[in-house]
């Protein structure tokens, strides 16, 4: 059984994997970062890869005080439901007529969705402050090696930042799942109405996988 950390242990970028965790260690001692250190990798730790049927990638965590979880897109639930959370969740009860108050998404991640940001951590009221930090360098192999090890997964990109990973996804043995960001700005222009969760569930239907609970 292969777990995430022999996967990066084992790769290429090893000396990547183990700078950014040397130089992140820095960062939370002088600076108020986000998430909690200990939820840095709360997306692997809950979606082991064997389990990994759907991934959902996003960019950096929430900014905010008490918001990030070290899920994409998820909060913690005793904190303001974000905007685009909140869109997340009338297309989930426009599609499957689920209504889900729930704003944290750990109940996707124990069913097999890979709630991935692409960067992992971020300074207090500072987005995107750790782009380039050398996250992308990790999360970027992380993409390609589920595209090249695994099949049927389907992968959720929605706007423009997560659609570039899409030259890491094989779409010959995956299904991808492309639409606007669900944030405010861009909601209205095909996020709305793109049915992801359906769209998901019949893929995993079709090739002999457990559907998704999106109500867990």
């Amino acid at each position: 059984m292969k777990s995430w950390d022999n996967i990066l242990n084992a790769s290429d970028i090893v000396d990547n994997y183990k700078d950014i965790n040397n130089k992140i260690e820095k960062e939370y001692n002088e600076k108020t970062i986000y998430p909690d250190k200990n939820n840095i990798y709360r997306a692997l730790d809950l979606t082991k890869y064997e389990d990994v049927k759907v991934v959902i990638l996003g960019q950096d965590p929430y900014h905010g005080e008490g918001e990030a979880n070290g899920l994409a897109f998820s909060l913690n639930d005793n904190v303001k439901i974000t905007p685009s959370l909140r869109n997340i969740f009338i297309e989930l009860k426009d599609d499957l007529n689920i209504e889900r108050t729930n704003k944290d998404l750990s109940g996707w991640a124990k069913q097999g969705v890979l709630l991935l940001n692409t960067i992992l951590t971020v300074e207090k009221d500072k987005p995107l402050s750790h782009k380039d930090y050398g996250w992308e360098v990790i999360t970027d192999y992380l993409i390609k090696y589920i595209s090249d090890n695994k099949s049927n997964v389907v992968f959720i990109l929605w706007g423009k930042n997560a659609e570039r990973k899409e030259e890491l996804i094989d779409s010959s043995k995956h299904l991808v799942i492309k639409s606007p960001h669900p944030s405010p700005f861009s909601a209205r222009r095909g996020f709305f109405g793109s049915k992801p969760f359906s769209k998901t569930n019949n893929y995993l239907k079709k090739n002999n996988q457990s559907v998704i609970d999106w109500s867990l």
